[in-house]
């Protein structure tokens, strides 16, 4: 196990002083490739910030609301007799927009009902079995500028749903 660490530990190390060490050998400026990479990253960062401020902000004025927790409740007692509980709704909704906010309100369950709790297990599964779908195509899309999504969307959904009710089945 020692050894494993040792490894992990220079990993990182390695790789930059291959990287570095390739770029030479090749007869790159690997330092004028590096800041152009980095100018690019930054372009990206730019335009990217709008999109994120806007689904942070989005997530945040629901869950201060309250408005994710009513519509847990609500859903939560039409869903309970399929196995699914309103703990849950919140969780696989702002799931499809943040990874980030779905972590936290993962959290909260495990907080609330324990990491070993059905509802625990469900919710870390449905985390782990799902994406951030509306994040990532507003992202990636509108990097790319891809205008006609096709069959994302409903695929991505169909795959989120299928990774919920996995992870209720296999919970159940």
């Amino acid at each position: 196990m020692k050894f494993m660490l040792y490894l992990s530990d220079l990993m990182i190390p390695f790789l930059l002083f291959g990287i570095i060490g390739f770029g030479l050998l090749s007869g790159r400026d690997v330092y004028q490739d590096f800041l152009d990479g980095a100018r690019e990253g930054l372009k990206t960062i730019a335009s990217i910030c709008p999109t994120l401020i806007g689904l942070m902000t989005a997530v945040g004025v629901l869950r201060a609301s309250g408005l994710l927790k009513y519509m847990g409740d609500l859903l939560g007692k039409i869903l309970s007799p399929l196995g699914i509980p309103g703990d849950i709704v919140p969780l696989a909704l702002v799931r499809l927009f943040s990874s980030s906010a779905a972590a936290s309100l993962l959290l909260d369950i495990f907080k609330e009902h324990g990491t070993e709790s059905t509802i625990g297990f469900m919710a870390a599964i449905i985390l782990s079995a799902t994406e951030s779908v509306f994040y990532c195509m507003s992202v990636y899309f509108g990097m790319t500028k891809v205008k006609k999504t096709r069959f994302t969307l409903p695929g991505a959904l169909l795959a989120t749903v299928v990774g919920i009710m996995a992870a209720i089945w296999i919970v159940n």
